[in-house]
């Protein structure tokens, strides 16, 4: 009697119940039955979605690195707010001195009016006082007015310009550091101080 011949069928891949195997051969008699199972690589087990610990991990990644970025981009934005107060301000320096030459010799004549470097009305032979610049330094801090009355003291919250016949100082606010200024004046002064450096009637960063 001939021995039972068996029958070897390669499969790519079979599924039994929750099991992949991957490269299996089955060998089968020729009545059907299963003779034997010979499994050829690694069992790989179907994984269904996340246990709620990962998920909670993964969560607190996610929490942790976008502190990181947005801490860093808090940081960018008001290093850049800095360079915007002190390069308006430069701007101011030069222009100031067009306007000292179109005003006869003078950074103010009429305190308050057309020949006033400091006031938004400021413009003489189509030449521009300072105010756009040092309310562009205001701005680019989030203030949204410029005191420009020379008696009236400047602040460590007040973006301030003063203005005489023959000197000038502007101060703004900066956003980096606390109680930090920017101020800059007639006499080519460009220095950062902790708190106002012009107090009433101060036409100079001291």
């Amino acid at each position: 009697m001939l021995s039972p011949a068996y029958l070897r069928v390669g499969f790519s891949w079979l599924i039994i119940d929750t099991y992949v195997f991957k490269k299996t051969a089955v060998s089968f008699k020729r009545d059907g039955s299963i003779n034997n199972l010979r499994l050829i690589s690694r069992m790989k087990k179907f994984n269904k979605g996340f246990t709620l610990i990962e998920l909670l991990v993964v969560i607190a990644i996610i929490g942790i690195l976008s502190s990181v970025v947005l801490a860093s981009l808090n940081t960018a934005r008001a290093k850049g707010a800095d360079a915007a107060v002190k390069s308006n301000l430069a701007n101011a320096r030069a222009q100031a001195e067009l306007f000292y030459d179109a005003n006869a010799n003078s950074y103010t004549v009429t305190i308050g009016g057309a020949t006033d470097l400091c006031n938004i009305a400021g413009l003489v032979s189509g030449v521009k006082g300072i105010y756009t610049n040092v309310f562009g330094a205001a701005s680019a801090t989030g203030l949204t007015a410029v005191n420009t009355t020379a008696t009236l003291a400047g602040s460590a919250v007040t973006a301030t310009c003063h203005s005489s016949a023959a000197a000038w100082a502007s101060e703004t606010p900066l956003k980096t550091g606390t109680n930090q200024m920017y101020c800059v004046d007639s006499t080519g002064a460009s220095v950062q101080t902790t708190g106002s450096t012009l107090p009433a009637s101060d036409f100079a960063c001291n």
